[in-house]
């Protein structure tokens, strides 16, 4: 393909199955706590509070749950796989019903702009079009997408590629008007909530052969910023959008779609939506938290009345695992161990496709689990992290780069892991054993494909999967169908590694009798590594996998991760707002009144202002607590006012809260 000087942008952007006897038992009344997901309101319960939080402190909301919770609640009803739509019974009320929407709020919701980058013999890469034209992108902001727009010179695109990047916004940037889809954002699955740290730019680049052009060639980009990680929906967008784009290249075609997406519902998890675009209806259903783990509920197409064409999207941001990991077939089960432990790593691939969706596959990879540390599909030389990330000066960082330039087969030989993949295809015959290389013959980016790397997994091989993966080659099974395997593989050891690490996480709960309506709240225990090894021995990972290895090793590694930090902040939040909630709740159940007319004034005052300060931390938090406690407590609060002398009723009614 043609090469490509690289020179400085332009930033003046033109406006335009479970053994029985598992889980192990817990205290009385207790249940597991789903991996990942929201804690549930507490429910009355008949066991006298002599569990820990009156047992349902830990009833789980559904969501990214452990796997022999997931069996033991699925109905019969719910079908083979248990697909069913759980959320749409109880959907969250939409931000439109309770929002007055202003022009663009809506497409804001779901994208930042849409830029078109092309490449200017004057000024190198070149934002073109920036649209709606009112939308804020930072210089540094400009330069990050004009270079990762692109791809490297050496890549040879000829025709069209679609690939993905992720890139950090600008520091001190007031975050714009969708704060409130903060409500939706809590209701999806931890690995889909967004970063708003980061924006994820989805590219179409056409480079074709152009006569009447000084360089020969036409290169230009078309692409969607958002921070939204919904990486198959906006891929789906761009192949409608941009072949009508460069094909009559009008800028108003922006406007048109704009417009479209400015029409479209919020982002609301659990319901089936359908948005149109360019004569289109695609539909689709964005994840919740409630949704059983290794399931998707399919979204069926219906016909449409008016004749408009219907396309049903099967997700809106899973990848092809089986596709990406055929390079790397023999060593997916080490690849999954280095992600879980947040190792540096390095994909070198031969364009930003391979790149960014090997990337992709691997973050999603120890799903339902977050991964933590920063990741970066495609990563050029240009990057305003390219020092900070390839100095070696100190340790290569927890993160994943996806790189095509060969330059980085020489700056990145320091790492630890390097996977170097080809052209990817799916393999026409049973692909033969290769064993991992090292690292000192990773000489330059023509090296041969494999992973490169000194690690010794901790866990002994499963050669079941690689058995029946193979097989399915021999069959010439879809490749949809081998990443459905492939990614239940991925579950359940996910879910066999963390299943120990819940159960230790909810015994730091304290005891219900320990909650007092006239105390503050109590403490979570603190996490001990030596107990929680200690629990390992009977109710350890062997209960729900048959993997031999070093499990005790492989949790100390983890330990110590950012992946573990991520997840076990993650679950302390959840837990001390349940411990805020159900303190909530046994202040509801108290004769406030009654008390008031024992205390002295002062310190009913005292009472009425912690609890109107309690109100409004509920709400602020978000604090996970039944609405009739909340009209309760307001009750209460009403009360204990009106049994007051009128002046201090005049003032307390008036009064905030801080």
């Amino acid at each position: 393909g043609p090469g490509r000087a690289h020179r400085s942008p332009s930033l003046a952007g033109r406006a335009g199955a479970l053994p029985p006897h598992y889980p192990p038992s817990l205290p009385a009344g207790m249940v597991w706590p789903p991996l990942g997901a929201r804690l549930a309101p507490p429910t009355p319960s008949g066991s006298g509070g002599s569990g820990r939080g009156d047992a349902s402190h830990l009833t789980p909301r559904g969501g990214a749950g452990v796997r022999a919770m997931s069996r033991r609640e699925r109905s019969p009803e719910s079908g083979p796989g248990g697909a069913e739509v759980a959320a749409e019974d109880a959907e969250p009320e939409s931000p439109d019903q309770s929002l007055s929407l202003l022009p663009w709020d809506r497409f804001s919701a779901w994208l930042h702009c849409v830029c078109v980058v092309g490449f200017d013999l004057e000024l190198g890469q070149a934002v073109e079009v920036i649209y709606p034209p009112h939308s804020k992108l930072t210089d540094k902001e400009k330069t990050n997408i004009c270079y990762l727009s692109f791809p490297d010179s050496n890549s040879g695109c000829l025709g069209d590629t679609q690939f993905c990047f992720r890139f950090r916004r600008s520091p001190g940037r007031k975050v714009s008007f969708c704060c409130f889809l903060d409500q939706l954002d809590r209701d999806l699955p931890v690995y889909l909530k967004k970063d708003s740290a980061y924006y994820y730019g989805y590219v179409y680049f056409r480079q074709v052969r152009d006569k009447s052009l000084k360089r020969g060639y036409f290169q230009k980009s078309l692409v969607l910023i958002s921070k939204l990680p919904y990486v198959h929906l906006f891929r789906t967008m761009l192949k409608q959008i941009a072949p009508e784009y460069f094909e009559k290249n009008k800028s108003g075609i922006f406007l048109s779609v704009c417009s479209d997406i400015d029409r479209w519902p919020a982002p609301v998890p659990g319901k089936v939506l359908q948005l149109p675009l360019m004569g289109l209806i695609m539909k689709l259903r964005i994840p919740t938290y409630r949704d059983k783990p290794g399931t998707t509920p399919i979204v069926q197409n219906t016909h449409q009345a008016d004749a408009q064409i219907s396309m049903a999207l099967p997700t809106v941001h899973e990848v092809d695992l089986f596709r990406c990991f055929c390079p790397v077939f023999f060593h997916i089960q080490m690849l999954w161990e280095l992600v879980l432990l947040g190792e540096p790593l390095v994909v070198m691939a031969p364009s930003p496709a391979e790149s960014s969706e090997t990337v992709l596959a691997l973050v999603s990879c120890i799903s339902p689990l977050k991964y933590c540390s920063d990741f970066r599909p495609y990563f050029t030389i240009h990057d305003s992290e390219f020092k900070e990330y390839t100095t070696r000066t100190q340790a290569p960082p927890s993160v994943i780069l996806g790189v095509t330039n060969p330059f980085f087969a020489k700056t990145l030989q320091h790492w630890p892991h390097i996977i170097r993949i080809g052209d990817i295809k799916l393999p026409g015959e049973v692909p033969k054993q290769v064993k991992v290389k090292k690292l000192k013959n990773l000489k330059t980016l023509d090296s041969k494909p494999g992973v490169y790397t000194s690690y010794k997994p901790y866990l002994n091989k499963d050669e079941e999967i690689v058995k029946q993966l193979q097989k399915g080659v021999q069959q010439k099974r879809p490749t949809e169908a081998q990443s459905v395997i492939l990614r239940r593989y991925f579950l359940e050891l996910t879910e066999s590694f963390i299943i120990p690490l819940e159960r230790y996480v909810a015994s730091l709960m304290p005891l219900q009798k320990c909650i007092s309506p006239w105390k503050s709240p109590p403490q979570l225990r603190q996490f001990s590594q030596d107990d929680f090894m200690k629990t390992l021995e009977k109710a350890g990972p062997q209960l729900t996998s048959g993997l031999k290895g070093d499990w005790i090793g492989l949790y100390r590694h983890f330990l110590k991760s950012p992946n573990f930090d991520g997840w076990f902040r993650s679950r302390q939040k959840e837990m001390t707002q349940k411990l805020e909630a159900l303190h909530l709740e046994a202040l509801c159940n108290e004769n406030l009144v009654f008390w008031s007319q024992k205390h002295t004034e002062v310190e009913t005052v005292d009472l009425v202002l912690k609890l109107k300060n309690k109100l409004l931390q509920a709400d602020r938090e978000h604090l996970p607590v039944k609405t009739d406690t909340l009209k309760k407590l307001q009750t209460h609060i009403n009360d204990i006012i009106l049994a007051l002398p009128d002046d201090l009723q005049d003032i307390l009614l008036k009064t905030g809260t801080t």
